[in-house]
């Protein structure tokens, strides 16, 4: 355990979210309300947590162990007292405590860092066999003749890691135990599968095929 633990107020959700990742949150809660504000005044992250055990409203549920910081980039108010914000994940924590004096979660965390790892013949391989599954599923999902589809990911592995991992449609268990995972090698192997088996959905139209308009962020029509 680390030495120094973060005070990192919490926001439980029924969603995982990655490193990189930006999230919409729509915020209506009075106490929710309150840490927003607070995280805005002192220009501080809060973290996002799945939830293991109750409810997002009205609850004090049970969280999950590991979750990502986010940044506020953008904050919309409304006259009600409500809030629409826009986030950013940044980086993993651990929960050793959690601290419930009070109105919402606070965590006494500290961080969860990727294992040391190098580009090893391996690693390239597995992460250029991601992006080459990822390209066939995006294509496939776009289905507009009239694009060449360029689908642009990082060139480090972990990132990339993270970024196919947040588009894909799973089941928030499986989303955690990525989130979990330190190992670049071993998320990288248990990605390709997932995308695979998509692409093999996305053919049977089981997955919704998405406009150019809403993947604007991950390609570059040609």
């Amino acid at each position: 355990m680390s030495d120094h633990l973060e005070d990192l107020p919490l926001f439980p959700l029924h969603a995982v979210l990655f490193p990189f990742e930006r999230l919409q949150l729509h915020i209506f809660e009075s106490r929710y309300c309150d840490m927003v504000k607070t995280c805005l005044d002192y220009d501080a992250p809060f973290g996002v947590v799945l939830i293991r055990h109750g409810e997002e409203v009205n609850d004090t549920p049970e969280p999950f162990l590991v979750g990502t910081a986010c940044r506020i980039e953008q904050v919309h108010n409304y006259p009600d007292g409500r809030m629409h914000i826009s986030v950013l994940g940044e980086r993993r924590f651990r929960i050793r405590r959690l601290d419930e004096s009070n109105p919402y979660l606070v965590g006494q965390t500290e961080p969860v860092t990727e294992a040391d790892y190098k580009n090893t013949a391996r690693i390239i391989a597995l992460s250029s066999r991601l992006a080459e599954t990822f390209g066939i599923l995006i294509t496939g999902m776009l289905s507009r003749p009239d694009f060449n589809i360029d689908v642009q990911l990082p060139d480090d592995p972990m990132m990339r890691s993270f970024l196919v991992a947040r588009f894909l449609n799973l089941e928030n268990p499986i989303k955690q135990r990525l989130l979990e995972c330190t190992d670049t090698e071993q998320r990288l192997a248990e990605l390709i599968p997932l995308v695979e088996q998509q692409i093999i959905e996305s053919n049977a139209q089981v997955v919704q095929k998405l406009t150019p308009e809403a993947m604007a962020e991950w390609i570059t029509p040609n």
